[in-house]
């Protein structure tokens, strides 16, 4: 069994969020919740890809 990376888990539990909170700003027509969900999905993808960069992962 492999160990849990928590750092990807944690990335890809925000891009969840963000992307979730995409429904939640339509609804409430907020573009403020959107902008704000974008930039966290922005961060979480590169975050991945700069933490996927530095540590490969198998």
């Amino acid at each position: 069994m492999r160990k849990i990376n928590w750092t990807l888990l944690f990335l890809a539990f925000l891009a969840t969020a963000s992307i979730l909170s995409y429904g939640v700003a339509v609804a409430e027509r907020s573009f403020m919740i959107a902008i704000v969900a974008t930039i966290v999905l922005y961060s979480s993808f590169k975050g991945a890809a700069i933490y996927r960069k530095k540590n490969p992962v198998t």
